[in-house]
């Protein structure tokens, strides 16, 4: 008994190699069936082009690049049906691979385990005269003489009762003396396909053992009706489940796509028709917090920036024009006053304010023009200032003042600047402080940190808290002590902090015990 359990052991090796090498089987032969198709389909495209004509083919060269979508919505639709189309083939192929490898492992396992069951009764000399089978279709015990010994009930009528079996030896199995086959039927290793044994293919395998009447060899066949029967089964549901899936997944990534851009659509739309003359309008915004959401959110900050632009520009046109109306008209009126009444004019006091009139337009024209290089961020020239050095010596160019200037400068404070544009920042800030100064103008100067600070404060009569930053706008004069009186077309300090903006700096009004305190932050130079 030890002897047939050790070829047992080996024949079961052999077949669990066979049975890898057939899990593998199906994508080598896909592999060597599509091969020649490609190459046919590459011969038909060469005899194809052939076959048209010169100018039809540089007619379809130029439209191909038409066929391929141009929407984000043709292209999401054909990349999502293209990317689940491979999937789903690479996974019908696994798929088939799997259950024919299953069944073919399925088939061969009854019959190995039928022809054990066999093997054993005849090494126990308890063959009957008919086999009975569970599991296989057919069993067939033959001698060392090649002797028919007995068979299963199924193969009654079929082989010759004790004629010669005839089978060709398969590779790996020897064959026994005077093996022999029936007519119709060939005998092969374990797990390897014949012809049809009847209408059906059947997968045979093999044992051999040791009886009291010698060495018998016992074949075991299983039909593969069910396992045709269920690969094509399974094909023809892959055939139909696959398209159907494929035309599933591309209907529905195009109704998400379409749904998904709508709000792009109805943003670009209305977006394409606001002009400079409605910029109040604005794009909608979807309910869903989402990209599409934030880009309408982002697009009507953008249409506020620029409405509150063109809203500043026009405010901005007006003033000056209302700012250089008036010495014109002055300056006009006087002449004409002057003209008319000859004897009666002053001269050299009608030459005195217009003189006046025009260094009010031509201070005028110079700060609107330092607006526009401001606004248009015209690179300047920069290079490091010694910032105590540079407030000392713009007080000493301006000369005597109306109300004396003390100073506390912290010495060694160095920023990076240009020198002209900070010389008009500091002249803009003691300008402004010595037309509302009562006794007294303070400029101080002290490092904090990484920032150089520049004050300049006055005992007039200050600036109320809610016009610190309102006091900074183009053309703003505050009443009674801001009036235009006074002086200024109200531009000084919304150039002085510009001016610091582009230095990186700041430039703020701040609370003081009495009067105003302007204080400017810079950075400090590296």
């Amino acid at each position: 008994m030890a002897e047939p359990l050790t070829r047992d052991a080996r024949a079961r090796r052999t077949r669990a190699r066979r049975l890898r090498t057939l899990a593998a089987r199906p994508f080598h032969r896909l592999a060597k069936l599509l091969r020649p198709l490609a190459k046919l389909l590459r011969r038909a495209a060469g005899r194809l082009a052939r076959l048209v004509p010169r100018p039809l083919r540089t007619r379809l060269a130029h439209l191909a690049p038409r066929l391929v979508p141009r929407s984000v919505r043709a292209r999401a639709t054909v990349a999502a049906t293209a990317v689940v189309a491979l999937a789903l083939g690479l996974a019908s192929v696994a798929l088939m691979a799997m259950v024919h490898s299953y069944l073919l492992r399925r088939a061969d396992d009854d019959a190995s385990q039928q022809a054990l069951s066999v093997a054993r009764m005849a090494a126990d000399g308890t063959l009957p005269t008919v086999l009975p089978i569970h599991g296989a279709d057919f069993v067939t015990v033959v001698n060392a003489n090649g002797q028919v010994v007995t068979f299963n009930q199924g193969l009654v009528g079929r082989p010759p009762g004790g004629g010669p079996f005839h089978r060709p030896a398969p590779p790996d199995v020897p064959l026994p003396p005077g093996a022999a086959a029936p007519s119709g039927a060939q005998m092969v290793g374990p797990g390897a396909r014949i012809p049809p044994f009847g209408p059906y293919r059947q997968r045979v395998v093999q044992t051999t053992t040791d009886g009291p009447g010698g060495r018998f060899t016992v074949y075991a066949g299983t039909s593969m009706r069910d396992i045709d029967a269920a690969f094509d089964v399974t094909a023809a549901a892959l055939a139909i489940g696959v398209p159907l899936m494929l035309l599933t997944v591309a209907l529905v990534t195009w109704r998400v796509t379409g749904r998904a851009l709508r709000p792009v659509e109805a943003i670009r739309a209305e977006f394409a028709e606001i002009t400079g003359q409605d910029l109040h309008r604005r794009v909608p915004v979807p309910r869903t917090d989402d990209e599409v959401a934030r880009l309408a959110v982002t697009v009507n900050t953008t249409l506020d920036r620029l409405e509150d632009a063109g809203t500043r520009q026009r405010r901005f046109i007006a003033d000056a024009s209302h700012e250089l109306r008036s010495p014109i008209t002055v300056l006009r009126t006087q002449l004409e006053v002057a003209l008319a009444h000859p004897a009666a004019a002053d001269w050299p006091e009608l030459v005195r304010d217009a003189l006046q009139d025009t260094v009010r337009l031509q201070d005028l024209a110079a700060d609107l023009l330092l607006l526009a290089r401001l606004d248009a961020a015209d690179p300047v020239a920069t290079e490091p200032l010694d910032l105590a050095a540079l407030v000392t010596g713009t007080l000493a160019a301006r000369g005597p003042e109306r109300i004396p200037v003390t100073t506390d400068l912290a010495p060694g404070t160095t920023v990076r600047g240009n020198r002209n544009r900070l010389t008009r920042l500091l002249t803009n800030l003691l300008d402004n402080a010595q037309r509302y100064a009562d006794r007294q103008v303070e400029v101080r100067l002290e490092q904090v940190g990484r920032t150089a600070v520049l004050e300049v404060r006055d005992d007039g009569p200050g600036i109320p808290a809610d016009d610190r930053e309102r006091v900074f706008e183009r053309f703003t004069r505050l009443d009674d002590a801001r009036s235009r009186e006074l002086g200024g077309a109200g531009l000084g300090l919304a150039i002085a902090r510009d001016l610091a903006a582009h230095h990186g700096g700041t430039l703020t009004a701040e609370p003081a015990a009495r009067g105003a305190r302007l204080v400017a932050r810079l950075p400090l130079a590296d």
